[in-house]
């Protein structure tokens, strides 16, 4: 009608400029936006952990604490001036002293305390360090395997893991030992034996919530292989449960190892561990290697509590 206004816009109108100026700004803004949130999404897990981990002061000191140990221990034996295993006849159970450099004294033996020390601190914390990459390994494979596939498989393997647990640790532990023999790698081995099921069971239950999520759907719908979903869709979302309890592993290895050379079980003379050394009843002898043994395991416990605050989903 004359005067009325138009309904319809006019296809001059749709090609104004400034419309398309208005537009474009638009699209931009909403491009830009969802790039922002993309990268802001993108890096939400690992960059917020790890500003929240700088922030634990006790993890922090814990961290360079342990540092500092692992560096002694690898350091140390070449820069002391005895060796582990040699004896000084002069100088048999010589309390700390700055003569003839036994800084932490001796043993019975004659030999050099803190050199012994650290040669022990490399024996732990290599057995430690294997005995829980091994038992990590073992418990991711066989917890996300039965708690992906499920059904009678996931009941087969969870059951072997009870039977595992109603077996005496230590005592199957002295008795492999006797039999095997008191080898370095038949330590390791022993201990791995019984500690991959804890983590097991925390990868089988993270699967559980994991599978029915919709990448494992989609990857299922264009025929992945079952294999190949577990190690590239789950074990990988499992990465920062695995690395909070691996921390709590260590230490628990660290003490094991430990206890079974205590007992004389574990690594045998003219090597040795922290926990031989803790054999000794010489004050001296007793309170380094224990004081190095106790500083670790606080280290490991305070990182860990630090790992599991920073990659709490929660606290996000």
């Amino acid at each position: 009608m004359p005067g009325s206004t138009p309904r319809f816009v006019t296809d001059s109108h749709m090609r104004n400029p400034r419309n398309e100026g208005i537009g474009l700004t638009a699209n931009v803004v909403d491009h830009a936006a969802i790039q922002a949130a993309a990268m802001s999404s993108g890096r939400s897990l690992w960059s917020d952990a790890r500003r929240r981990f700088l922030r634990n002061k006790a993890a922090l000191i814990s961290l360079g604490t342990l540092t500092i140990i692992c560096l002694a221990c690898i350091i140390g034996p070449w820069v002391l001036p005895h060796a582990f295993d040699s004896a000084d006849w002069e100088a048999m159970s010589f309390p700390p002293s700055m003569v003839n450099s036994h800084f932490w004294g001796t043993d019975d033996a004659g030999r050099d305390l803190l050199v012994r020390c650290l040669i022990g601190g490399r024996v732990s914390l290599t057995v430690g360090l294997l005995a829980t990459i091994s038992s990590v390994t073992l418990g991711i494979v066989w917890g996300a395997t039965a708690g992906f596939v499920g059904g009678k498989v996931d009941a087969f393997m969870m059951r072997i893991v009870d039977m595992m647990y109603a077996i005496p640790y230590l005592l199957i532990a002295i008795l492999l030992v006797t039999i095997l023999g008191r080898e370095f790698y038949l330590v390791v081995l022993t201990i791995t034996v019984f500690s991959w099921m804890d983590m097991a069971r925390v990868v089988r239950g993270q699967t559980l919530s994991l599978r029915s999520r919709e990448y494992v759907e989609a990857a299922r719908a264009i025929g992945v292989s079952t294999p190949r979903i577990i190690f590239s869709h789950i074990v990988p979302n499992l990465l920062g449960v695995v690395v909070i309890y691996t921390t709590v592993t260590v230490p628990g290895v660290i003490l094991t190892e430990s206890v079974l050379s205590f007992l004389g079980l574990g690594i045998q003379e003219p090597m040795t561990s922290w926990g031989v050394l803790t054999m000794e009843a010489t004050p001296w002898i007793l309170l380094f290697p224990a004081a190095l043994l106790s500083t670790t395991l606080y280290c490991f416990n305070f990182i860990g509590d630090g790992l599991r605050d920073a990659l709490d989903p929660k606290e996000r």
